[in-house]
């Protein structure tokens, strides 16, 4: 009997409260003095036993000493029990088509703003303003999804937004004037704040020794995107224009909308809000589609409600004393991830049209005003229509982010979480302050500095998308994912204005400016209290 209970060894709540779902809960100050086994066991894991094998007295026992007596389960046990497998392969291109969606309307924010500006003969800010207004509606909309997704579920919120992506997305390629593209826009991305709900739902069904790697993997996807935007505005572009570059995007989240039907729900979020029946259910198909033995037993929820009994909001308890440090410097890594990869993506455009100029007059880029002050010449409204050339440095920049992913997937099992962030960013602060003081006198050594910037800084995300769903309880995973995108999104908004604006007038200032939060970055993430790596989410 040991022998099994040393198999179902399992970490106390802080609450020491143990809940079986089908049984009223246990307090561990209870029953702590019958326990035989005492405070000696750790978290073993291991396979379920036969119901009835454990009595009452021994169940309450177990449940004081923090073990998992051997007639019951948890769902992280029934994942890691049933492994990886093709439950998760399908799972994998569902969430990742998602992430393709999103990453196509983030990347076509950089390819359609210099035809706005020339179609409609724009000023810098309004140009700026167009982007800002999509990272807007992201923010706005960032802890509303997070907020459904834990009351209603993740796989109906990731179905309502893209229905709505689908048809605002649409929608912008009929936009008649500069207003209703920016609204239109900003709708666009009020619909894509609830992507990072699909990592949510993605890393609740994966096993621990898989899930840092898999979630960088999903990764792929969005750089997959990327470089499928870039590839169709080289085709669409030159012939048909902008307009139909902004309808033809929207295929990918079209075909997510039809395949969301074959999403799981969480088994986390239905065994929290006491729908056992249905996570077993759940739990039942991954087993199945992985030709693995389901667990017997009783499915029980340890840790996965809230402790405070609802009284506080979610914003209160993401600054609970246990959680404000590490939320309030993953508000700032998130901000810095968002200001400095969308910097490098918006301004991309900017400086390999200044670097063309600069190869042509044998001058610097970095000596130039700013990246592209020559260009103000090309019209009246100081427009400058992307080439193929552009497209094709777009492209290799864009395809930076496949050895980002490499990298980020090798140094992360290895370093961990935390320093994993800390070393890409002070990598990535290094790569962008090089472009403030070497010479770039020519489009082939810019786009090679932009490669490995825009490697690096994506492979920041991936690590702040492994680390924040480790870190937070399932009760609060989703608003904590929430609050994070929408930090990340408010980044976003700023940097524009820095890309696009400030770098007309002082590409160094620019530069300066995104290496620096850079570097503070980096110091935020080696202050982060929790290292999530091995460990079970809770």
């Amino acid at each position: 009997m040991l022998g099994k209970l040393n198999q179902r060894l399992k970490r106390k709540s802080e609450s020491g409260q143990y809940n079986d779902l089908d049984k009223e809960s246990t307090t561990a100050n209870d029953v702590r003095s019958t326990s035989p086994f005492g405070n000696s066991f750790g978290f073993l894991g291991g396979d379920a036993g036969n119901g009835g094998l454990l009595g009452s007295a021994i169940e309450m026992s177990a449940a004081g000493a923090g073990v998992v007596p051997d007639d019951t389960f948890t769902v992280d046990q029934a994942v890691n029990a049933t492994g990886f497998g093709r439950f998760q392969v399908k799972l994998s291109l569902i969430t990742g088509l998602s992430w393709m969606a999103d990453s196509m309307e983030m990347m076509i924010l950089s390819i359609i703003s210099p035809a706005l500006k020339c179609d409609w003969r724009l000023p810098d800010w309004k140009q700026a303003l167009v982007t800002t207004g999509v990272f807007l509606g992201m923010m706005m909309s960032a802890v509303f999804w997070g907020q459904l997704s834990d009351k209603y579920g993740r796989k109906k919120a990731l179905a309502l937004s893209a229905v709505l992506l689908s048809i605002f997305g649409l929608l912008s390629s009929f936009s008649p004037t500069f207003f209703w593209i920016l609204l239109l826009r900003l709708l666009v991305g009020f619909a894509i704040g609830c992507t990072p709900q699909s990592v949510t739902l993605y890393a609740e069904f994966l096993p621990v020794r898989q899930r840092g790697k898999c979630v960088v993997l999903l990764d792929s996807f969005w750089a997959l995107g990327a470089c499928f935007e870039v590839l169709l505005a080289l085709i669409v572009m030159p012939t048909l224009g902008w307009r139909w570059l902004l309808a033809l995007s929207t295929i990918p989240v079209f075909v997510f909308t039809i395949v969301c039907a074959w999403l799981p729900e969480s088994a986390r979020f239905l065994a929290a809000n006491g729908r056992t029946e249905e996570a077993l259910a759940v739990l039942r198909r991954i087993a199945e589609e992985n030709g693995k033995p389901m667990l017997a037993g009783r499915l029980i929820v340890d840790d996965l409600t809230c402790t405070d009994g609802g009284a506080a909001g979610p914003l209160q308890r993401l600054l609970s004393p246990e959680l404000k440090l590490t939320s309030l410097l993953l508000w700032f890594i998130w901000l810095a991830c968002a200001f400095c990869y969308y910097g490098m993506v918006l301004m991309s455009t900017e400086l390999l049209a200044g670097a063309a100029i600069a190869e042509e007059e044998g001058d610097c880029l970095n000596r130039n005003r700013g990246g592209n002050s020559s260009s103000r010449e090309d019209c009246s409204a100081g427009c400058r229509v992307l080439t193929s050339a552009d497209y094709t440095d777009l492209l290799w920049t864009t395809l930076a982010e496949f050895p980002g992913i490499v990298v980020t997937l090798v140094v992360i099992e290895f370093l961990g979480r935390k320093k994993t962030m800390a070393l890409e960013f002070f990598v990535f602060s290094l790569s962008v302050f090089l472009i403030m003081v070497v010479c770039i006198s020519n489009r082939a050594m810019l786009t090679v500095m932009l490669f490995v910037a825009r490697g690096i800084i994506s492979g920041v995300f991936q690590a702040a998308y492994v680390y924040t769903p480790e870190v937070y309880p399932t009760y609060l995973r989703s608003v904590g994912i929430g609050v994070c995108s929408g930090m990340a999104r408010l980044g976003a908004m700023i940097t524009p204005f820095v890309a696009q604006v400030l770098v007309q007038e002082s590409l160094n200032v620019a530069i300066g400016l995104y290496g620096s939060v850079s570097l503070l970055a980096m110091v935020a993430s080696l202050l982060l209290p929790i290292e999530t790596k091995g460990r079970a989410m809770v």
